[in-house]
């Protein structure tokens, strides 16, 4: 995750640079752009015009709009802290990992499997039912298609293991 944010702040930097130099060296043709880019958000062409001509009067600003609206990126927020996100990531994947792990520390190897199983199946639904809250969709649906999803993963890893050889000892 901290790789993955970085890297995605790298290349907002490097497409922020790039535009600063283009607003510096082509100013008419990035002027013209955003012009193009408010006609399209139903702005009239004098009024487009006028509020381009505006921005790029001053660098900074027109950096900014074309960010915003060329780019898509808010120059403000590059995505967020690649810590947080490493730190976030290592913690979900820490407590995602630990119920199918554990009966493997506490119980016989059959039990083990059965009942890491049954952890994992309903960990699975958990998550699921869990994620609704963000997507306002139906907990029972997205738990479903979360455990067979997961179930799947889970099986397919399996069968990958017994043909290459490794199994629960």
């Amino acid at each position: 995750e901290w790789i993955s944010v970085q890297s995605s702040r790298e290349l907002y930097r490097h497409e922020l640079a790039i535009e600063a130099h283009e607003i510096a060296t082509h100013p008419d043709a990035e002027e013209a752009e955003l012009i193009l880019i408010y006609r399209a958000k139903g702005i009239p062409a004098d009024q487009a015009r006028g509020l381009a001509a505006e921005i790029m009067a001053d660098r900074e600003r027109a950096l900014d709009a074309m960010a915003r609206e060329e780019l898509g990126i808010d120059p403000e927020n590059l995505g967020g802290s690649p810590w947080q996100a490493a730190g976030a990531s290592f913690a979900l994947f820490f407590v995602g990992a630990t119920p199918p792990v554990l009966p493997f520390a506490l119980l016989p190897k059959t039990e083990a499997i059965i009942a890491s199983l049954a952890l994992s199946a309903i960990m699975l639904f958990i998550i699921g039912a869990a994620i609704t809250l963000f997507t306002g969709r139906s907990p029972w649906t997205s738990g479903l298609r979360q455990l067979v999803f997961g179930l799947c993963a889970g099986a397919l890893t399996f069968g990958i293991g017994k043909i290459i050889g490794v199994s629960v000892a």
